[in-house]
């Protein structure tokens, strides 16, 4: 066998790719495990979605910018739940989901030796991404007792220099902490300062979150700041890869250098099914919250239970919760998995910060979440 590329030295394979191999080996062996650790939507996508899937009846291939439906789709969507004016043609590009972009967008402008400013915790296909395209990650720390938000004294006595670019995730994962408009205008003044693209991925802003944002809703963001977005999380069309990356059109033409040379367009259907979804009234998100809202309540009983601390104001599919002083976050992952046979994320998955957390997931039906409640109830 030859020998793998270098730049794969510093890339491990995906936590939850190894991890889920051995809960499925475990689910074999007869455990009936329950798991609260992917936040892979159960629910299904909006039956208007999957009619205006099924009614194309395209097969070619497709633009590389996404059809022009889609685009004009997008470019609505920001205009009505973020108050931020696209220009369908030039300032919205569709992507087979969000996470293949934050690939198209590290290979669109980083160099070897370019340096990453990366949140910790936070997604670690961040860091992962960031060492392929053989770029240096820089973390930045991200508190709880500031909100889960970058501490900007301490960027500032960063050496900066070779700084290129910058990942912010607000509402943020895995904490769910809240994006608000002086902290976008903190980032947005900071990336012009100091010649750093931001680029906020933003997949979690209408789960379980009344004040939807963008930080291209900020005046002057376009000129240092682009956004992804999703349509994984909010209409539960995970597995249909479909996102986009707004923005300046200048970046965006850079970003479209990569992309054309790496898929040859999505699916005309699926491309049509996004569209509609993103035309969907706000009585969608309220349905989906009241489901998910419900199943909060039961995690945090569980929370209440174990003792463990959570921040009732967090958004997104998750809940983020401190474990007693003492433990740690692998060992405590253990001890559930392997002794209650349910599977939740240790913290540290998502950086040196989240030692001493845990992260549950609500992509599971109420009657499972409380079937853990009853299993962990031995160990309070």
């Amino acid at each position: 066998m030859i020998s793998k590329a270098n730049r794969l030295n510093s890339v491990k394979e995906y936590y939850f790719s190894t991890k889920l191999r051995e809960v499925r080996a475990l689910a074999q062996q007869g455990k009936p495990i329950i798991n609260l650790g992917i936040g892979s939507p159960d629910l299904s996508p909006p039956e208007e979605v999957i009619r205006a899937m099924k009614d194309a009846d395209v097969h070619s291939y497709q633009s590389y910018q996404g059809i022009p439906e889609l685009r004009q789709a997008v470019s609505e969507f920001y205009g009505s739940h973020y108050g931020v004016s696209l220009d369908p043609e030039r300032q919205v590009l569709p992507l087979m989901g969000s996470k293949e972009g934050i690939l198209h967008i590290s290979m669109a402008f980083l160099n070897p030796g370019d340096q990453v400013l990366l949140p910790d915790p936070g997604y670690p296909t961040y860091a992962s991404v960031t060492n392929l395209v053989e770029a240096i990650p820089l973390s930045y720390r991200l508190q709880e007792e500031n909100n889960w938000w970058p501490d900007f004294e301490e960027l500032e006595r960063m050496d900066l220099e070779k700084v290129k670019l910058m990942w912010v995730n607000y509402p943020h994962m895995p904490t769910g902490s809240n994006g608000a408009r002086p902290l976008f205008e903190k980032l947005i003044e900071f990336g012009s300062k100091h010649d750093i693209l931001i680029v906020n991925d933003n997949p979690y802003s209408f789960i379980l979150n009344e004040q939807p944002m963008s930080i291209l809703s900020v005046p002057g963001a376009k000129e240092v700041a682009i956004e992804l977005n999703s349509l994984s999380k909010t209409f539960n069309m995970a597995g249909w890869r479909v996102g986009m990356v707004v923005g300046n059109e200048e970046y965006l033409k850079v970003v479209l250098q990569v992309k054309s040379n790496m898929d040859s367009g999505m699916f005309y259907g699926i491309q049509m099914g996004a569209a509609k979804a993103m035309r969907l009234p706000r009585s969608w998100f309220e349905k989906t919250n009241a489901i998910y809202e419900q199943r909060r309540k039961i995690v945090w009983d569980i929370c209440d239970m174990l003792g463990l601390k959570f921040d009732r104001d967090s958004s997104g599919l998750f809940v983020w919760a401190r474990i007693p002083s003492g433990r740690e976050s692998e060992e405590f992952c253990d001890e559930i998995l392997y002794d209650h046979d349910v599977f939740v994320t240790p913290g540290t998955v998502f950086g040196k910060q989240g030692a001493g957390y845990v992260r549950f997931s609500l992509c599971v039906p109420d009657e499972e979440i409380r079937e853990v409640q009853k299993r962990l109830s031995k160990m309070s």
